[in-house]
């Protein structure tokens, strides 16, 4: 009987341990990193559902052109940010959203803080190293090739929308690509990327009416890693410009396969 009583009690005022691991801070959460001289900002969402007694899948996510800053905030605004507002249930991950400097690509520093503020994330929340997931959208989706390119081992799989993957240039272009997805010495961009990514899940999403970012770039490694046999999907979306986004981040049959993959050994 004293056994029962001591359970109903210790249940009743939790002890500390426990109730950190069932009442973790969830939702959006600020963090910081250093980055040389800077402190950057960038977000982390831990959903609500989450304990410590489980390992958790971990998105990272780069957003496009027009996030750009360093308020930490507006990348959560765009894409899977204003996804799993909408539908919370859909996201059972961690999702980690740094941000790029107000002029830059995704390159250089900011693709280095990137992984570190995943390499951050991954060491403060218990996580699942083979359930890491690159995702990015516009510029951020060729950000997301540029780390696929180079780090293809550390992702299960990789979901872009709308991404560039030759080198940019024309009006809506405010930086120089001098370092692109593909290093010229590695000739042509969409075999050279197919091939280090074929063995790593693919979803591609471009609208045919995208009047910033050509289809034609989607196309272009659709083709590619279809020659190649890879594991790839890609959907192409009639009439719709650029915010193919909104249909890749809102697609349930996307999002089921993305958590479906685990990295191979």
């Amino acid at each position: 009987m004293r056994g029962i009583t001591w359970f109903s009690i210790a249940t009743i005022l939790g002890a500390p341990g426990a109730a950190a691991a069932r009442n973790p801070e969830t939702g959006f959460l600020n963090r910081t990193l250093q980055s040389g001289d800077e402190v950057r900002n960038y977000q982390v969402y831990v959903p609500r559902e989450y304990t410590s007694n489980r390992r958790w899948p971990v998105i990272l996510f780069l957003h496009g052109s027009g996030e750009r800053g360093d308020d930490g905030i507006l990348p959560t605004e765009i894409g899977i940010g204003t996804a799993l507002r909408r539908h919370p249930d859909r996201w059972p991950a961690i999702v980690v959203f740094p941000q790029a400097r107000p002029v830059s690509r995704w390159s250089g520093r900011d693709a280095e803080d990137a992984l570190a503020a995943l390499d951050a994330t991954l060491g403060e929340f218990s996580t699942d190293p083979d359930r890491v997931y690159l995702t990015g959208l516009s510029r951020g989706g060729a950000g997301a090739w540029y780390l696929a390119y180079r780090h293809a081992e550390r992702f299960a799989a990789v979901l872009v929308a709308c991404g560039r993957v030759r080198p940019a240039d024309g009006p809506h272009e405010d930086v120089p690509d001098s370092d692109p997805v593909v290093p010229p010495a590695d000739g042509d961009p969409f075999d050279a990327l197919a091939r280090r990514l074929s063995t790593t899940p693919i979803w591609i999403f471009h609208g045919d009416a995208d009047p910033i970012i050509p289809v034609e770039e989607a196309r272009g490694l659709a083709a590619a890693l279809e020659r190649l046999h890879a594991p790839s999907h890609y959907t192409e979306l009639p009439g719709v410009g650029h915010g193919s986004w909104d249909a890749a981040f809102d697609s349930e049959d996307a999002i089921r396969w993305l958590f479906e993959q685990t990295r191979a050994d």
